[in-house]
């Protein structure tokens, strides 16, 4: 399955100058449990906003730069061949940024989003989400706390 992972504000803000623009611990954590001992699809930018690659993963990174090659990860230049590499009986998750999701979401089976109670000033958005292609299949509420400065939900989009 090829499955898309965002975390999306009310407007569909994904982040502002490659960076995201709220911070929800337990979005972070439920990323990992998904995503560890997966293959990651990735662009260039997202890539560079990561510290280090993340871990347990392989990183397919699309560039259009001819000679990028950063280290750690398998660099393509197309979503076709991103995907291609991408076993075909495990899950693999497309992670961003805004450009990438566009031209994966015709590509994607499932749609993992955890959708901000807020909208933020961004220059990177999700695509809009057409409620005749996919279907919202599970949804789950969480609260703003100490740790957490917003609501937020949890939600599955299967494509019909």
């Amino acid at each position: 399955m090829l499955i898309m992972i965002a975390a999306v504000a009310e407007n569909n803000a994904l982040g502002k100058k490659n960076k995201l623009v709220w911070h929800l611990p337990n979005d972070f954590k439920r990323f990992k449990s998904l995503t560890t001992n997966h293959h990651i699809i990735m662009g260039r930018k997202t890539f560079e906003s990561f510290p280090k690659p993340l871990p347990n993963r392989t990183h397919i990174v699309i560039s259009r730069q001819e000679n990028y090659n950063p280290g750690g990860c398998i660099v393509v230049d197309s979503i076709e061949k991103a995907i291609a590499i991408c076993p075909e009986n495990e899950d693999s998750y497309i992670i961003g940024g805004g450009e990438i999701y566009t031209l994966g979401l015709q590509y994607a089976d499932i749609i993992e989003i955890t959708r901000v109670h807020h909208t933020f000033e961004a220059d990177a958005f999700f695509p809009k989400i057409n409620e005749r292609e996919w279907q919202l299949v599970e949804s789950e509420e969480n609260f703003k706390d100490d740790t957490h400065l917003y609501d937020y939900t949890y939600e599955t989009y299967i494509k019909k």
